[in-house]
């Protein structure tokens, strides 16, 4: 009895459903992109320059442990609460600033114990090695939140607009360079009123 011939399968078009599997899985997968927090960072002081000396008052403590409960100024505060502490603190105008003058701007209850000035005002937040990223992010976003609370309403009064409106528009490539100079000018005056300062202390065990 002679061998018989095994047919071969014909692979040629093999390669050609594979590379369409490939093409398939490269337009329909979704890549995960890292989010994290914008934030410019203050320039390095020059050399020899003495840090100026921070009163206890003018800093709004802001502890985060392990169990990502949060300690504010001494006292357990819930996450919810936070965005208000830090407005009655960086409005409270107590004192005055740099230059001996006095925040007729601020609404604040013009505590002796609590901040001078905004442009004094500083919030520090340190957080725990376990806390939770989670936490972390949330705690940064009442932070902002009362920042971005108290220059909408001082973008209000002067310019009959919210300061997160003006970013938003002056951020757009679609916008006129001449209305993105206005708006950032607009702006410039706001941040000189609220300036954002919140410190990164190192973390802790």
């Amino acid at each position: 009895m002679g061998r018989r011939n095994i047919p071969e399968v014909n692979a040629g078009s093999m390669a050609d459903i594979a590379f369409l599997l490939l093409i398939f899985f490269l337009v329909t997968t979704t890549f995960e992109v890292d989010s994290g927090i914008n934030r410019k960072l203050p320039p390095m002081p020059p050399p020899g320059v003495t840090p100026p000396i921070i009163k206890q008052k003018n800093l709004f403590t802001v502890l985060v442990n392990k169990n990502n409960d949060l300690l504010v100024e001494e006292e357990v505060m819930a996450l919810g609460d936070l965005r208000e502490a830090a407005i009655a603190f960086l409005d409270n105008g107590g004192g005055t600033n740099e230059k001996g003058e006095p925040c007729n701007y601020c609404k604040g209850d013009r505590k002796e114990d609590s901040s001078d000035h905004p442009n004094k005002a500083i919030i520090s937040v340190r957080n725990d090695r376990e806390t939770e990223y989670g936490t972390f992010i949330s705690v940064q976003n009442e932070l902002v939140g009362a920042y971005n609370f108290l220059r909408n309403r001082e973008a209000q009064n002067l310019y009959k607009m919210n300061y997160t409106a003006m970013d938003s528009i002056a951020s757009n490539p679609q916008t006129s360079e001449q209305l993105k100079s206005d708006l950032k000018e607009k702006m410039e005056v706001i941040k000189e009123m609220f300036p954002l300062k919140i410190s990164e202390a190192e973390t802790s065990n």
